[in-house]
């Protein structure tokens, strides 16, 4: 590991300048991700900027009804927040789903969204990687890719975004607060992630040296019946293979509003519009649930081992959809 400075940041104005100062400086969170990468000499910083301290720890209503959720909250505590568990309920069990219980009392909302892959080929210093080593090449798309992307690849980076609570606040248009030398602000969840092309290394559209200050939720009748539905390959916490973020909401068994996010499928959390516009004014049956799969998962591009994601994922929507139409029917 390479040797470091070590600040602690009293405000959020002082946290951006002390990052500033320094080009190969990080922002510390819980430190879940960034301390692994560190060891495994993927992260070299020269400064960590330790944020833990911010007051940036609070859940609070809104101003429009919806949550605004600070970037230090924890894992822990925001699945267990009652606003969050009864109005937002997927986002509750995706983060239950997402880590370990000492995982999640350490592990940050800003840090989450921030989570790099868990790609081998990224994680190995001794491989290329394009994420890591820009030009270096993409030895996942000739080699173990087996977990990889199927919606959203290039030729540059087939490696998928890992975040489980990303996929949920995804489904739901959350909106990230951030501050900079010039200011605060704001980026919906949809325009976070940049798309792969051929600069994988460069995965948000935040802007140098920001802070992330906070997540706000828009109010969302529609997420009161939502579900997270993740598949892995052992029943204890691991990475997704597939999973989906889904709220449904039926009137006279017709569709009036579905929100639908799919995870491990992409280099980002997975907003499946295209199923969206399909069940939208339709009939709330399995029938449609697949016909809208099927419509998102039309610009599918699997490698010749991971096309089992392709149905996994089929399979999976119209699981989660028609257990939520069931619901409404009650």
């Amino acid at each position: 590991m390479r040797e470091f400075d070590y600040r602690r940041a009293d405000d959020v104005s002082g946290a951006v300048a002390l990052l500033g100062a320094d080009p190969d400086a990080r922002y510390l969170g819980g430190g879940t991700n960034l301390v692994d990468l560190m060891k495994t000499g993927v992260e070299r910083p020269a400064r960590i900027v330790d944020v833990r301290a911010l007051p940036l720890d609070r859940i609070e209503p809104a101003g429009d009804g919806g949550l605004r959720i600070g970037a230090t909250v924890t894992n822990s505590d925001l699945a267990a927040h009652p606003g969050v568990r009864d109005r937002y309920p997927a986002l509750t069990q995706a983060v239950l789903a997402g880590a370990s219980g000492q995982l999640r009392n350490m592990a940050t909302v800003g840090g989450n969204l921030l989570q790099r892959t868990r790609c081998g080929y990224f994680t190995d210093v001794t491989k290329p990687c394009n994420k890591r080593a820009p030009g270096s090449g993409c030895p996942a798309v000739e080699g173990e890719h087996r977990n990889h992307a199927v919606l959203g690849a290039s030729e540059h980076c087939v490696a998928v975004h890992p975040s489980d609570m990303g996929v949920a606040l995804t489904a739901f248009d959350a909106v990230v607060s951030y501050e900079t030398a010039d200011g605060p602000g704001e980026l919906p969840l949809a325009d976070f992630y940049l798309p792969v092309g051929d600069t994988p290394h460069r995965e948000t559209a935040l802007p140098p040296g920001a802070l992330i200050t906070g997540v706000t939720l828009p109010p969302a009748p529609v997420a009161a019946r939502s579900r997270y539905r993740k598949v892995r390959e052992r029943a204890s916490y691991a990475f997704a293979i597939g999973s989906v973020a889904g709220a449904l909401d039926v009137s006279g068994g017709v569709v009036r509003d579905v929100r639908l996010a799919l995870g491990a499928v992409a280099s980002r959390p997975w907003r499946a519009r295209a199923a969206e516009r399909v069940l939208t004014g339709a009939p709330a049956t399995a029938e449609y649930f697949a016909a809208a799969a099927d419509a998102e998962l039309a610009a599918a591009r699997p490698l010749p081992d991971n096309g089992h994601k392709v149905t996994l994922m089929r399979n999976l929507v119209v699981s989660v959809l028609s257990e939520l139409a069931e619901e409404a029917a009650r």
